[in-house]
């Protein structure tokens, strides 16, 4: 069984590939909640609208989240009737979002509203919130402390950060199901998400982090920093402000007491080399995933790698 850490772009993307190399049944993903938020009365939880909608052939290609092919007349309708918009919501999206929400309110947890929806879209793979607990990701910048939506989409991530926080997460407990599938797996793997905001939550909630250290599979993460730069998003601005260096170097230090294996792009083979004598396992590859094919051969590249490695550890 492979588990797998997530956020939601660069994650969606990787999972993509898995869930299309790999008997699905096989595959469990563990998604950031702490990006959740109530928008319009409605309980939005980002990530795990992404990876759902991968894993059902519903996310937009084109921008990457939300529904593909989906019409934003409810958000217009809104915005006319003076109510925030900056956060878009697709008039098919809405559904996903309206049944969360009802599902909530009758008293059911966030694990088990996500498994009802999953479910209903024939999802083969398991889908976990990290937590049914209440996390929020908060984000200092010089003039407040603002909520991680607020930086990310309304302000775009143009703020200078000075920090970053996860509300709630020193008293939250891992959903049902999450503990058992770091345990339990063959191999676990970090996506290629942002180490800060999109797997630094799920870290935080009590009782992962010593999962990872005690399971028995080997755990491996796909750096999301190729050279200085993140392939996408804010991931380098929010690691200089957490006090790491923004390059393959900085990933691990973030994942320093967990990780057996970091895979990183092939344009990072000399830092790799300096890796390799602090004794951490490297392996260089193309981790830039433009095209499905490249989110299939990354996918299949990963497995070969981590069952070969669990070949090799097998005495005869």
């Amino acid at each position: 069984m492979i588990t797998v850490l997530s956020g939601g772009t660069g994650g969606a993307k990787f999972v993509d590939g898995l869930h299309r190399v790999m008997p699905p049944q096989e595959l469990t993903i563990i998604v950031n909640t702490g990006d959740d938020f109530e928008w319009w009365g409605m309980h939005i939880s980002p990530d795990l609208d992404s990876i759902t909608y991968v894993l059902s052939d519903l996310l937009s290609k084109d921008r990457g989240w939300g529904v593909e092919g989906d019409t934003f007349q409810c958000l217009e309708a809104m915005r006319r009737l003076g109510q925030p918009a900056w956060f878009q919501i697709g008039d098919k999206d809405l559904a996903t979002h309206l049944l969360r929400t009802q599902l909530l309110q009758s008293g059911k947890t966030l694990s088990t509203a996500t498994l009802e929806i999953t479910r209903e879209l024939r999802i083969e793979a398991a889908v976990l919130p990290m937590s049914d607990s209440r996390v929020e990701t908060r984000v200092t910048t010089p003039e407040a402390e603002i909520s991680f939506q607020d930086y990310f989409v309304k302000r775009r991530y143009q703020d200078r950060v000075i920090s970053v926080r996860f509300v709630g997460a020193e008293e939250a407990k891992p959903a049902s199901g999450v503990i058992e599938a770091i345990l339990k797996a063959d191999t676990v793997l970090f996506a290629p998400s942002n180490p800060i905001t999109s797997i630094g939550p799920i870290l935080a909630v009590p009782g992962i982090r010593d999962a990872l250290k005690q399971t028995e599979a080997r755990v491996a993460a796909i750096s999301p920093i190729v050279g200085d730069a993140p392939v996408s998003g804010p991931a380098g601005a929010l690691m200089a402000a957490q006090g790491l260096p923004v390059s393959i170097g900085g990933v691990a230090q973030a994942y320093e007491d967990l990780l057996d294996v970091l895979i990183v792009d092939a344009q990072d083979e000399v830092s790799a080399g300096s890796l390799r004598r602090s004794g951490l396992e490297v392996h260089c590859m193309n981790t830039i995933m433009k095209t499905l094919d490249d989110r299939d051969e990354l996918a299949r590249a990963v497995l070969s790698l981590v069952a070969e490695a669990s070949t090799s550890q097998i005495v005869p």
